[in-house]
């Protein structure tokens, strides 16, 4: 099974291959995003682990080739976001965690 790095190079290389990168932008991604998101609450709804796991690899795939487009890594974009919540405090309500404001 090839690492997270080689197959986010993977991705990268299908999307270029398909013309994504050369003949897409930002906001029509953005689009695909959204849709990927949507096609996971109907799978979360349907209680369907299978397409629960298609819709978020399909979303990866999306964020990925966002990512690109801005010249980022999703392991860089991972690892800033971490970085943050990693300190955030907060608590959980109705099975929310919510952010401390301070």
């Amino acid at each position: 099974m090839p690492n997270t790095d080689q197959l986010e190079r993977e991705v990268i290389a299908w999307a270029a291959d398909r013309g994504i990168l050369d003949n897409s932008t930002p906001v029509a991604q953005y689009s695909k995003t959204l849709e990927e998101v949507t096609e996971l609450l109907e799978a979360i709804l349907d209680d369907n682990p299978v397409e629960i796991r298609d819709a978020i690899g399909d979303i990866m795939v999306t964020l990925i080739i966002q990512c690109t487009f801005w010249g980022v890594s999703i392991n860089d974009c991972l690892t800033d976001a971490f970085e943050v919540i990693s300190k955030r405090k907060g608590k959980m309500v109705n099975g929310v965690f919510v952010k401390d404001e301070n």
